[in-house]
């Protein structure tokens, strides 16, 4: 029976565990336990030389906006607009385009986070999301139905 041999190197010889373990560092005691048995029987190896692509399994999750007006607006007031936030939001909108999402800040003007001159005014503008401080716009709850948003809004309601 023939003996694999895989090698990283171009070398015809494999590294044997402690040139392979100089080379590439060890993380455990158990991986250059494991190299050395390898060695010791001959067999051919590399060490941590693939890379393997995979997906993790999508997780749903779910998004309790705070307000969903009469008029199919939904309004999200934050003090606070955090990273784990601003990425919930952007799934929402890329998943659900048809829904009309809103925020009401205390600060619009406050910095998304001490070292970014972004603020959640920019954030939201770059990402096209309406905005205003302190309380809802008169002009928003005067605006018509938006009948798209409307629907989903009454299919995902709790209150059916």
């Amino acid at each position: 029976m023939a003996k694999a041999t895989l090698t990283k190197t171009t070398s015809k010889t494999p590294l044997d565990a402690e040139k392979v373990g100089l080379k590439y560092g060890f993380r455990s005691g158990l991986e250059e336990r494991a190299a050395d048995q390898l060695t010791a029987v001959g067999m051919g190896f590399t060490f941590e030389s693939l890379v393997v692509p995979y997906t993790r399994p999508a997780k749903v999750h779910k998004y309790t906006p705070d307000f969903a007006l009469a008029n199919g607006i939904i309004v999200e007031t934050k003090g606070r607009f955090l990273t784990q936030d601003r990425q919930k939001q952007l799934l929402v909108k890329a998943q659900h385009p048809e829904l009309d999402v809103r925020f009401v800040f205390s600060n619009s003007k406050t910095k998304i986070n001490k070292r970014s001159t972004t603020t959640y005014a920019d954030w939201c503008s770059k990402n096209g999301f309406q905005y205003a401080d302190k309380l809802v716009p008169h002009a928003w709850l005067n605006e018509p139905i938006n009948e798209a948003s409307l629907s989903i809004i009454k299919g995902l309601s709790k209150e059916k």
